[in-house]
Parts: structure tokens; sequence; C-alpha cells
């Protein structure tokens, strides 16, 4: 095992995505960890996350010095090396110049985290504080033009510390260092894999739950699907399943739906009609947190009135990922920022009595794909692009009403429609539409019009917590907005959304 550890950053599940991709088990754990909690863990590493911090300023995190008794390897990245110098005996102060984006990394010793890598190359950097003095045993292994201290080394203790990014997909080689770390640092086995934690899961579930019963909200995507699937294995037939329509799906989803799920899931499934009580909830609403929320808080009155229905249903089954914990709250009550809340992450009733199982929230979605894989599920289940739990209420702007509805999913369906036919589906990350909260002028059959505009969003993406906007070839995108513009009333202009994540989210809302 490697274990994260949490000091505020972004990125850290990247960290562990990076450690899992090599085959080796990773957990990250808040930075107020007890070293007897570590010992207990037996990690054969640590990694130091970055974080937004500077180690100088009050109630900057930071963990127990004895970390560096153990006497098992370290790697500090950014604030992480910060951190391992200022509690070591060195010197941070605040950069001269601060350094955020693309550097070039020259290498000035090459092992171990830099063996075979050449002399330098391109790196990904975010810090207003560099190191200044190191502490005794300490080694710079790497500069940059803005950074002379840009890597450290403490060879004869296994301390490692660098000041760029490695987990992030803009650093060259950053996959092949945390490669190093792992394997020639650390020792690491290469023994973990989608079967293993299969089982670990369906172990642990059947654990926790016992005879009891287990409801379980169901949207047809690959993360409930997955999650249903693997918490069925584990308790049977005392899984049940319920299917919410909160009208805010797209044409047709529900009947598409209602077939695959009971063709290829051998589940217990209710099919709850709740259009209703949705769209009244969300009426004159724009707020996108509220909207969240109100989406959020009726799922769970939903699972509550079923629950009443069901003896001795003790468990909430949710397909919460990694990316929805990171973007909604610190995953372990860490320092992380707050980017925006998801619909099954916190915001859940005290009064409710159920409690949560999320077997996949340390997972991220390729992970997800490939446990579904492992698990049986029908291809066309597992490789369903994400849509989002609050469904097409935060892809409206503004106020969300039946006809605005029905405008978003005719255009959704011809955007999605062009795009399997292209052959571009499984390539993108997701695609979609998306109705503005703005009318525009244009010219139609000779007559002027003052119509809605619609946004094409198409991201390319491994994990959600990057992503890249889609080059999708113009004439597909002519195709796209023709068809749009001339088959859905209200419309009379189509823009294409060319932001990538950061700054922008997938998501409008």
């Amino acid at each position: 095992m490697i274990i994260v550890i949490d000091f505020g950053s972004q990125f850290n599940q990247l960290i562990a995505r990076r450690v899992r991709e090599n085959g080796v088990f990773c957990q990250v754990e808040p930075s107020d960890i007890s070293i007897d909690r570590i010992k207990t863990l037996n990690p054969v590493g640590i990694i130091l996350s970055g974080g937004p911090s500077s180690i100088y300023e009050n109630d900057s995190p930071a963990m127990d010095k004895a970390l560096f008794d153990i006497g098992i390897p370290v790697l500090g990245i950014c604030y992480g090396m910060h951190y391992m110098v200022h509690i070591l005996g060195g010197k941070i102060k605040a950069a001269q110049k601060k350094e955020y984006g693309f550097a070039k990394l020259d290498i000035i010793e090459e092992l171990p985290l830099f063996k075979d890598l050449g002399s330098g190359f391109q790196c990904w950097m975010s810090h207003g504080d560099s190191a200044e003095k190191l502490p005794q045993g300490f080694v710079v292994t790497a500069s940059t033009e803005n950074t002379p201290i840009a890597a450290i080394a403490n060879h004869e203790k296994k301390f490692y510390g660098l000041q760029l990014h490695p987990e992030v997909e803009h650093s060259i080689n950053g996959s092949l260092m945390i490669k190093h770390f792992l394997f020639d640092v650390c020792q690491c086995e290469k023994n973990w894999s989608m079967k293993s934690f299969s089982d670990g899961a369906i172990s642990q579930i059947k654990d926790a739950v016992g005879s009891k019963k287990v409801i379980m909200g169901l949207s047809g995507g690959v993360d409930s699907s997955v999650a249903a699937t693997l918490i069925h294995k584990a308790v049977g037939k005392n899984l049940f399943c319920i299917f919410v329509d909160n009208g805010l799906l797209r044409i047709n989803e529900k009947e598409d739906l209602e077939k695959s799920l009971t063709k290829s899931l051998d589940l217990n499934i209710s099919f709850i009609d709740a259009k209703e009580k949705f769209l009244s909830a969300l009426k004159g609403v724009t707020d996108p947190e509220k909207k969240r929320k109100i989406i959020g808080n009726l799922f769970i009155e939903v699972f509550e009135t079923e629950a009443q229905k069901i003896e001795d249903a003790d468990f909430l089954g949710q397909g919460t990922l990694y990316p929805d914990i990171i973007e909604s709250k610190s995953a372990f009550g860490g320092p992380t920022s707050i980017i925006k809340s998801h619909h099954n992450v916190g915001g859940l009733p005290e009064k409710m009595k159920l409690k949560l199982i999320e077997p996949l929230q340390l997972l991220f979605k390729d992970e997800v794909r490939k446990l579904g894989t492992e698990l049986g599920i029908n291809p066309d289940l597992v490789w369903r692009q994400p849509f989002p739990g609050p469904g097409l209420a935060i892809r409206i702007m503004g106020d969300i009403t039946g006809h605005r509805l029905e405008i978003l999913r005719e255009a959704d369906a011809i955007l999605l429609e062009e795009i399997r036919n292209a052959g571009l589906y499984r390539k993108l990350w997701q695609s979609f539409a998306v109705l503005l909260p703005v009318k525009s002028v244009g010219v139609m059959g000779d007559k002027r019009t003052f119509a809605n505009c619609i946004a094409i969003r198409a991201v390319t993406s491994n994990d959600a917590m990057t992503a890249d906007w889609a080059k999708l070839p113009h004439d597909l995108l002519g195709k796209i907005s023709n068809r749009i513009i001339n088959e859905v009333e209200h419309i009379n202009r189509v823009v294409f959304d060319i932001t990538s994540k950061p700054p922008g989210t997938i998501e409008w809302e």
C-alpha cells in the first residue's frame, strides 16, 4: 500500500490514480492521521500532496513530524515538499516570481526519479513559495529557470521532493517519476486490479450489511449500475433498486433504461414517477446550487418514502465517485476547497435513518468502466457517457419549465445522434447541449426571429478531474447546428464551448 496524505490539493486523487494505474493499491488519508494509524496500515511509501496553503500561514495543514522517523520512503509534491523541507530544518520563502503553467525542467541528478528521462523536459508548475535552504542530507536534483530548487533528494533516508506536479497530464514523464518512486524506491509489487478491488468490496459489503436490506437509487448510468451490481453480488435479492423519473431526463430515457436495466441486471427495480414533485419544487429557481440541493433532497425524500415500504431496510447505496467527492468537499475532511456540490455527496437530511454504502467512492470513471466489464455488465451501460444526477436541470441556464425542457431534449437528441453517427461517442468523455438564458436576433425564411441559443459542449478526459474541449470536425459541427436550427422550434443560434477544465467545469452549472 501507498498512502497519499491530503494537504488540500485539488489533484490529490490524481496522485492516487497514477499509483493505481501501476497496479499498486493506494488510499488517501487526512493530514491529521496518527502515526499509529499509519503503522497499522503498514504502507511501503508515503506521498505528501500539494495544496493551496503557504507553509507559514496560520492553520496551514501539517502532520506529525514522527512520519519521518518511521523508516519508509516519502515523496513530497509542491506543498508536500515545502512541508518536508520546513519540518526537517530547511527554509521556505515566497518566490520572487510565481510559477504557474509549463516550465522546462533541467535534470541535475538522474537517479532515482528521473532515470532514463533525459537531460530535461516539460513539466507543470503551480506555486508561489519555493525552497531557499535545504535540510541536512538533501541535494538538489532538478531546477527550472525560475526555481533553482525544483526537485530534491535525501538518498540515505529515501526522502524526495518535487516542486512540479507529476500527477497532472501536462507534466511530461510525470507518471514515470511516480512509477520510479513506486518500484525503484519503495520496491512495490504490482498486485492490485479491478478483480481484487471487486472481491474486496463484495466481502466488505457482506460484512457491513449482513442479512439486512439495501435501497439503491438507480439512474441507469454506469456509476449507479456498477455500484448496484457490486452490491447485488454481496446481498442478492436484499437489494431493492429505485429508478426515479424526475422529469429532467432526456428523450425516451426512462423507456430505454427500463428495457436495458431489466434485461441486463437481475435486480429488484421499482420505477417511480415523481415528475410533478420535482418540477414544482424547481419552479422559479435559477441558482445552480439551489437546484442541486432541491433535487438531492427530493431524491432522499423519495428514498425515505420507499424505505418505509420495505421492512428492515437499513442501507442506502450510491454510485458516488472520487471526482464527486473532491469537487464537493475534501474526501476525508481535509482542507481541499469546495468547487461545487454534487447531488449524491453531502446535503443529506439529518433525519435520514439509512446508512450509506458507496462502494465506488475511491474510483475514477475509467476504473468504474473496467470494474463494470469485470462484473460482466452490458457494454452499452458500461460505456454510457456520464449524465449528471440533477439531469437537464443543470443544463438549462435559468428557469426550468416544461417548454424549455422539451427544447433542450430535442436539441440534445440531435447532437447525440450525430456524435454516434460520426463514431465519436466512445471517444468523447461527454457531449451534450445546453440551453442558454439569452435570445438573439436571426433571419429565418426572410423573417426576423428573436429566439433561443443552444451551446454544444463536448470534452475529452480520462477522469473528469481535468478535461479538454473536443476538436470536433467543422463539417460535423455545421451539420449539428443546421439540424438543431431547422428541426427544433424556438432555436435560431448554436454556439460551441471551447473552454477546458480548469478553468471551467465540464457541466455549465
